[in-house]
């Protein structure tokens, strides 16, 4: 390094105090941190100045300052490229040791993994043409309709660069194969798997709200039928009575014998059950031990919430042996007891005679409902677990084919509860504790129109749920769902006219499989729901998207019919061999 000419001896250092160079040209005016040349320092001490009185002089050491012995600190850290804008001059020191508040632009360049496998300048190839094909598929989203689709230019540089890291940790011995199928795939890919691809991933962690913006108008479903005609067409799509009891109704009334012998083995059980996540064997105290008023033993549950399931070949090659993962944290199955940890264990009681138990089955009365001539009813329920199982936490019910809404409340439920599945259920006690109460409806109507958040009311048992619901019923009424079994057995309503989409979509390798209504709804009608992530589902939805499969139903059936002759006359459907 070149010895300084003192051209800038008289300058003010503009980082003093703070400046840890050693031998700055600049000025530095505070004598007392900078020990004098003359001063000869003990021996082993920084800055020591080494003159022999006596013998030839030496070369002179430079004097230190003394901060020199301490700990050195990091030079101070300074703005990065940031425009200061109406902040005096005078401000501007100060501000240079501040954090910097702009956020640093990212590049195509490869993130830092422990063993990369590939180099450098590979990767970065590789990344730019991923990149390249992602902005043109990103170009065909149409603004406004599909806007929380579109990404900036900086978002698709991140999700170039995580998909490049994903597969480089995940692949590293067959990363340059894997990586190639990637670009080859989003060569190929059309918008609509695009469009597929980012709705998983915004599902993960975007709210409900902004999935909504990403949905296009609902596809049209054209029955060619009145309303009228197709309420009329609804018992053509009953569930046979016979079968009933195989898809896991209960078609009728259980006996004083069985639940007394339900009862009987309920005592003798002594509380005890097995969890419903994680298989554990634990006690219940409904109503609370009474030594320390616990609900359950067995500490801490730890679980997987979502299903394991096998991946699907990237490659149609790809013949190979794949281990089932877990959907929630992509966990192959045995590698760890759960991603999840809940507070307590919890039950699901699906025997008949055990549930008429806690809560007896009702029939659909034979009466008059509220609303005048025979409707469609869409219904859906949401569960929670309790003491006493999975119970009834909220009932909704919605007019079909309109959707208008019939019934939303909450249900406070028989037992203490033990977790509200609110991830699955869309339940949350802050729902509870915000509810009105149903019996003051009409006087909290006024205050409720004031509010910016509509609240739902809340209901004080599940039998006051259900006379709620047969308000809108008699046993001629379509009462239609998803998965219908599960909803009727939690409010213990034993209906004989059922339209059950499980149904009238089944699984192709027959029960106990069964089509999701998530994949129900995207396959027949390419539409999303229960997007709401780790908020759950809403009850609403569901029995919407259920009354809207049965419209599409009735319309793939009466074109079918049409063909074969069939014809309608008002709200009658006649045969071809029928006289005119």
């Amino acid at each position: 390094m070149f010895s300084s000419i003192g051209a800038f001896k008289h300058v003010d250092c503009p980082e003093h105090p703070h400046c840890t160079l050693s031998n700055c040209i600049f000025a530095h005016h505070s004598v007392s941190e900078v020990v004098p040349a003359t001063v000869s320092l003990p021996k082993g001490r920084p800055g020591e100045v080494d003159i022999d009185q006596n013998g030839p002089r030496k070369k002179r050491r430079l004097a230190l300052p003394v901060t020199a012995s301490r700990d050195i600190s990091p030079p101070p850290r300074r703005l990065q490229s940031q425009t200061v804008e109406n902040i005096p001059v005078s401000l501007n020191k100060s501000l240079a040791t501040l954090p910097s508040a702009k956020t640093v632009e990212v590049s195509l360049n490869p993130k830092m993994i422990q063993n990369p496998p590939a180099a450098h300048g590979i990767r970065i190839q590789l990344i730019t043409m991923l990149h390249e094909q992602m902005v043109r598929l990103n170009e065909e989203v149409q603004v406004p309709s599909n806007d929380a689709l579109k990404l900036s230019s900086q978002e698709l540089i991140v999700e170039a660069l995580e998909d490049e890291e994903s597969i480089a940790k995940q692949n590293p011995a067959v990363y340059l194969n894997i990586i190639k199928l990637r670009i080859t795939k989003l060569k190929k890919m059309k918008f609509a798997e695009w469009k597929e691809e980012r709705m998983k991933k915004i599902a993960k962690r975007a709210p409900v709200e902004l999935i909504a913006k990403t949905a296009n108008a609902p596809k049209s479903i054209e029955t060619g039928l009145t309303t009228s005609q197709e309420i009329a067409f609804l018992p053509k799509l009953f569930a046979e009575q016979d079968d009933l009891a195989r898809h896991g109704y209960v078609p009728h009334s259980l006996s004083d014998e069985e639940i007394a012998q339900a009862r009987s083995g309920v005592e003798a059980a002594q509380g005890w059950e097995q969890c419903d996540r994680c298989k554990t064997r634990f006690q219940v105290f409904p109503g609370r031990r009474e030594e320390d008023g616990a609900l359950t033993s067995g500490g801490t549950c730890t679980y997987h919430p979502a299903k394991p399931r096998r991946p699907q070949a990237k490659d149609k090659a790809d013949k190979g042996h794949r281990e089932a993962i877990y959907a929630c944290c992509h966990e192959t199955v045995g590698e760890s007891a759960g991603c999840t940890q809940a507070t307590t264990h919890v039950f699901k009681v699906s025997e008949p005679k055990r549930l008429a138990l806690i809560m007896p089955f009702k029939s659909t009365p034979q009466k008059s409902p509220t609303l005048g001539p025979t409707i469609g009813v869409c219904f859906d329920c949401e569960m929670g677990y309790t003491t006493l199982g999975l119970e009834l936490i909220r009932l909704t019910a919605t007019n079909w084919p309109n959707g208008e809404e019939l019934l939303d409340v909450l249900v406070r439920p028989l037992g203490e509860v033990l977790d509200l599945n609110s991830r699955f259920s869309g339940v949350w006690p802050k729902d509870y504790a915000n509810a009105l109460s149903y019996e003051r409806m009409s006087v909290d109507d006024k205050n409720q129109s004031k509010d910016s958040e509509q609240r739902l009311r809340v209901v004080e048992s599940p039998s006051i749920a259900r006379d709620l619901l047969f308000e809108h019923l008699t046993p001629e009424t379509p009462l239609i769902g998803h998965a219908l079994d599960n909803d009727l057995n939690a409010t213990r309503i034993i209906h004989p006219s059922i339209v059950d989409t499980v149904l009238l979509f089944p699984h192709p390798r027959g029960l106990p499989l069964r089509f999701g209504l998530k994949a129900l709804m995207k396959k027949h009608l390419d539409r999303d729901v229960q997007m709401g992530g780790d908020q759950g589902h809403d009850s609403k939805e569901d029995a919407r998207a259920a009354g809207d499969l049965v419209r599409l139903r009735v319309s793939e059936m009466w074109k079918t019919m049409k063909r074969d002759g069939w014809t309608v006359r008002e709200a009658e459907f006649v045969p071809p061999s029928a006289p005119n």
